[in-house]
């Protein structure tokens, strides 16, 4: 039982790993998330600055793993074009640069403050 738990984070991270090692927009991602750590961290957020900078990281994270998901499953289901596949895929695309404006403006407003001020 517990070497079946264990061994599902093996697959997350094979997961994570494929993600990172064919996916640009990943890599960009994970790239901001650190570079704004690293700010968050110089600027000495707050707790409730702490809190709101990582949700929204994780949400974009979480979405653009979903979208490679998607992406990998609709490319087996349907090598060939098919109109469907390709507005599942828009659609996904949507939803990570939704989760991406969020974080923006979330870094935006905590961080031009704490810059400006």
């Amino acid at each position: 039982m517990m070497q079946r738990f264990f061994k599902s984070f093996g697959y997350a991270f094979s997961g994570l790993t494929y993600a990172f090692k064919t996916q640009f927009n990943f890599k960009f991602h994970v790239t901001s998330m650190l570079i704004v750590i690293i700010l968050g961290w110089y600027l000495r957020l707050s707790l409730s600055e702490w809190l709101w900078i990582i949700a929204a990281s994780a949400l974009v994270i979480i979405i653009e793993l979903l979208n490679t998901a998607i992406e990998v499953l609709v490319d087996l289901v349907s090598p060939a074009y098919h109109e469907k596949a390709k507005i599942i895929k828009d659609v996904a695309a949507g939803a990570v640069l939704v989760s991406a404006v969020f974080a923006a403006l979330t870094g935006l407003l905590i961080f031009i403050p704490k810059i400006v001020g």
